[in-house]
């Protein structure tokens, strides 16, 4: 379904003071995530980060069902979503890499038998790859007004397939012609599960437990394909929702209110966020396949003119221009749940996370994904490189190198535990309080939720790169 991946404030490269009181890295996304829980009000969440070295490390908070009081823990599951895209776009490379298509097909070679076929928008000019690249000029399925709701209605009453879906885009004019812009589509990966399946007689599902799932070990992992789904955590959505579902969105009896087998190949998964982290962290360092395959993975088409160095590949999202280096990844969004995976190509540190509730989602009134995403990865890279493992230093180089040392902890109350015991008339104590008299720590929240914008405020106000406060 629907994924919010352009959104991507990646936090820079920054170097800390030394804690007073050193906390293990798994200890401190613990807080973090307390912390973003305590300011959001979300149910639940986890959240997973593999290190370069391959150490994984687990966080969990709240609740998995707010009314009995269960707890979220690594170990609960959740839907998703659009992260399953990265997926379907890894199982066509290593289709590829056998020989059995190929990304330049065009789709009728595959799908043309089909009599719907021909009254899809640009029948005759898709070709795979324009599938995996959101290239295809297709329209999609899940923003078109009243299919979601007709979908989880139709999903309620029995089965409802990829073609129940793809029929509503049947003879839709086409966004553009195939290969000239870029316009994400749900029903394009609807599609390419199609072809998957007509090119090797094998059940989608199959083939991904035979090739990823089994070899990886990712034992959390399965088809989305019911509403019961053991572990499933209840996922919480607005009351007003546009898809007509009560704000949970499971029954006491752990059944889901509405069959997120209607998702298929546009996600289709169920999973955790230790089981995700450990998936995009192979995908990412290119291990999940045994041939090579990065160069076809993240040979990405732009999105849009106006958004510089962001791309789409097969079935990922490309950041080339952040302060953190390259970044890939994908997000999902789906009723009740909202997905986020990351991978940091310079460190090799991968991340991902889910919650339990879409609230603010939908109508973009919260900035809960990105800010969580920002604070996590300012965190991980600057335990990788700002100093050893558990230790940090203050440079004292140039005002620039003073002023970020307000941006890289975990929360305010570190920060101002820290200023308090150890930073009298110091050098971090001159920029606290220069941010402070710049209005950059009013403007851009306490907790630090945005610290590329309160960072470049504080940059913004000195008058010359070498002067002190």
């Amino acid at each position: 379904m629907k994924v919010f991946f352009i959104v991507a404030t990646i936090a820079g490269l920054i170097t800390a003071p030394a804690m007073a009181a050193e906390a293990s890295l798994e200890e401190r996304v613990q807080s973090l995530l307390v912390s973003f829980q305590e300011d959001y009000g979300f149910p639940g969440a986890t959240l997973a980060y593999v290190l370069p070295d391959g150490t994984v490390g687990d966080a969990a908070v709240g609740h998995a069902d707010v009314e009995t009081g269960i707890r979220m823990t690594p170990q609960t599951r959740m839907l998703a979503a659009s992260i399953g895209k990265t997926v379907v776009g890894a199982l066509v490379l290593s289709l590829e890499n056998d020989g059995a298509l190929n990304r330049s097909d065009l789709v009728s070679a595959h799908l043309g038998d089909l009599p719907w076929f021909d009254r899809l928008p640009n029948a005759s000019e898709i070709t795979v790859g324009q599938l995996l690249t959101h290239t295809s000029g297709l329209p999609d399925h899940v923003h078109m007004d009243g299919v979601v709701q007709e979908m989880i209605n139709w999903g309620n009453r029995g089965h409802f397939g990829p073609e129940d879906a793809i029929a509503f885009i049947l003879d839709e004019t086409p966004l553009f012609a195939a290969g000239d812009a870029w316009s994400y589509t749900d029903t394009g990966y609807l599609l390419l599960g199609l072809v998957v399946e007509a090119t090797t007689g094998r059940d989608y599902y199959g083939l991904v437990d035979e090739r990823f799932v089994l070899p990886l070990g990712l034992t959390q992992t399965s088809p989305s394909t019911s509403p019961n789904l053991t572990g499933l955590a209840v996922g919480y959505t607005a009351a007003d929702n546009p898809f007509g579902l009560p704000a949970r969105t499971m029954d006491d009896g752990g059944t889901l209110l509405w069959n997120p087998a209607i998702e298929w190949t546009g996600g289709g998964l169920i999973s955790t966020s230790h089981d995700l982290a450990k998936w995009g962290h192979a995908l990412f360092s290119g291990t999940a396949l045994q041939a090579p395959y990065l160069d076809r993975l993240l040979g990405g088409v732009s999105v849009h003119p106006d958004a510089p160095g962001i791309f789409y590949g097969s079935g990922v999202a490309i950041y080339t221009e952040t302060e953190s280096g390259p970044v890939y990844g994908h997000g999902g969004w789906i009723p009740g749940y909202v997905s986020s995976l990351r991978h940091y190509a310079d460190p090799e540190i991968t991340v991902a996370f889910q919650i339990n509730s879409d609230v603010g989602i939908v109508d973009d009134s919260t900035d809960l994904i990105q800010a969580l995403e920002a604070a996590v990865a300012d965190l991980l890279v600057v335990e990788i490189f700002g100093g050893t493992h558990h230790g940090y230093y203050l440079p004292h180089e140039s005002p620039n190198d003073l002023a970020v040392c307000l941006f890289s902890f975990p929360s305010w109350a570190d920060y101002e535990d820290y200023r308090k015991k150890s930073l009298t008339d110091s050098e971090c104590q001159k920029a606290h309080q220069f941010a402070e008299d710049m209005d950059c720590i009013k403007r851009y929240d306490r907790h630090f939720l945005r610290p590329l914008e309160m960072k470049d405020c504080v940059h913004d106000h000195l008058r010359e790169p070498d002067t002190a406060f």
